[in-house]
């Protein structure tokens, strides 16, 4: 009998309780083979993946491709997107069975029973973003490492708790900011860590994606019939509940960038998709992984054209709505790093090949991000974007988020992690949670 057939009645409800009674009655599917006879050897790291979308199956795709770990089941509330994930590993593994991979996915719709299986040391989380917290707790108190998608969470309170969570019970969580194991990344910002273009006055980002909100607004959209592959309970889990939108959950066939990005119950556009990228970076070039700014002001037209965040030192952070390059700048008093995906530009021309001595700053070298978790499950050490990163990088982006919705400057106090004074600006840091228990 599949684990997941396996799980007692006592253990599910036991999971089920943690997201009220009105969850209890989701249905979910069970593969028709599970790993059963054909496990792996004990030497890999059994995985389990949470939201086989487009990014989740682009994630999927990665880790079938590290001898390390073995994807033995995919979950999904859309039946269809779930089935095509388990055919894809099963196709995959059936290739590769003389190398003793061994075949058989199973596919769940309820992310609990995954987390439930004792034949499971992780899981890959790419569900909507307003899920990353809930999933990921739940993930920690039932023993398993985790690998978040970016943003690490909805909101600077559930980040926070995330981090607790995995602290607590003694877990790795990698944040998917992929960008820390770039080199280009990594080698722009031991430039600047290093003093290479002087005192850094400023830095600018681009997040810009068009067709899609900077910020996310309420939404508005109107009602359809639920396809009868979706749970759309499921799918809303903590959001408030709403009527069924294509828009939000599209079909498996379309391959296009969800628009649930688009609204605040589900995301934070823009700046907590791109910009839990860029913002990370800044973060990592500035040594600011345990910190943050002390102030953020929204653009005015007047005195502050960009989205700016002030630090203790001076240093000024700002979003480049100009430019369309997806890249990082800092400037400093003595030259500039100008860094993006596809490149890595300085003044003077010279620093992009200067070599970072033996005893000057040396930030974390991670040229796989995948690979790097995977390892770190091993050693028990933390990931080059630990948790505790993607929790600061999120909160760059929400309170961003947050001095836009109020359409002031409100000042933050990065230790505390809430505004100075400031109750109008604190009701946004945490959001009530539909039919669910929170740490």
């Amino acid at each position: 009998m599949p684990a997941v057939e396996r799980m007692s009645r006592r253990l599910f409800l036991k999971q089920a309780g943690a997201f009220g009674a009105a969850a209890m009655g989701f249905p979910y599917i069970v593969g028709q083979s599970a790993v059963g006879g054909t496990t792996s050897p004990s030497s890999r790291i059994t995985v389990g993946f949470i939201g086989v979308g487009m990014q989740g199956r682009g994630l999927l795709w990665e880790f079938l491709h590290e001898g390390d770990c073995r994807a033995v089941c995919v979950c999904d509330v859309d039946q269809r997107k779930g089935q095509r994930a388990r055919a894809m590993v099963d196709e995959y593994y059936a290739g590769r069975s003389a190398g003793g991979m061994g075949s058989g996915c199973d596919y769940s719709g309820d992310f609990r029973l995954v987390l439930a299986r004792d034949d499971i040391d992780a899981v890959v989380i790419a569900a909507p973003d307003h899920w990353h917290s809930s999933i990921a707790i739940e993930a920690c108190r039932a023993g398993k490492d985790v690998y978040c998608e970016k943003p690490l969470s909805l909101t600077v309170g559930e980040a926070r708790q995330m981090v607790n969570a995995a602290r607590r019970y003694g877990r790795v969580i990698q944040t998917g900011s992929m960008q820390r194991s770039d080199a280009r990344f990594r080698h722009a910002c031991e430039l600047v860590r290093n003093g290479y273009i002087g005192d850094v006055k400023t830095v600018t980002v681009n997040i810009t994606v068009t067709g899609f909100p900077m910020t996310s607004v309420e939404c508005d959209l109107g009602g359809e019939a639920v396809p009868d592959y979706l749970d759309w309970e499921m799918w809303l889990g903590p959001a408030p509940f709403r009527p069924y939108n294509s828009r939000l959950a599209p079909p498996a066939e379309v391959e296009a960038w969800p628009h649930w990005r688009d609204y605040r119950d589900y995301s934070g556009g823009m700046m907590t998709d791109w910009g839990a990228h860029h913002f990370d970076i800044a973060q990592w070039g500035l040594g600011m992984d345990e910190s943050g700014p002390i102030e953020v002001i929204p653009p005015d037209g007047r005195d502050y054209p960009m989205l700016t965040y002030k630090y203790a030192n001076g240093t000024l952070l700002m979003r480049d709505d100009t430019r369309r390059d997806k890249a990082v700048v800092f400037s400093g008093t003595k030259g500039v790093v100008d860094v993006s995906r596809n490149h890595i530009r300085t003044q003077p021309g010279s620093l992009a090949r200067q070599q970072i001595g033996a005893n000057e700053i040396h930030l974390y070298k991670s040229e796989n991000h995948y690979a790097n978790w995977l390892n770190c499950i091993r050693t028990r050490s933390k990931p080059v974007c630990d948790v505790e990163i993607g929790c600061r990088s999120a909160t760059v982006c929400h309170i961003g988020n947050i001095a836009h919705r109020l359409g002031r400057a409100v000042k933050w106090d990065p230790a505390k992690e809430q505004f100075v004074n400031d109750p109008e600006a604190d009701r946004f840091l945490l959001r009530g949670m539909r039919g669910c228990r929170h740490l």
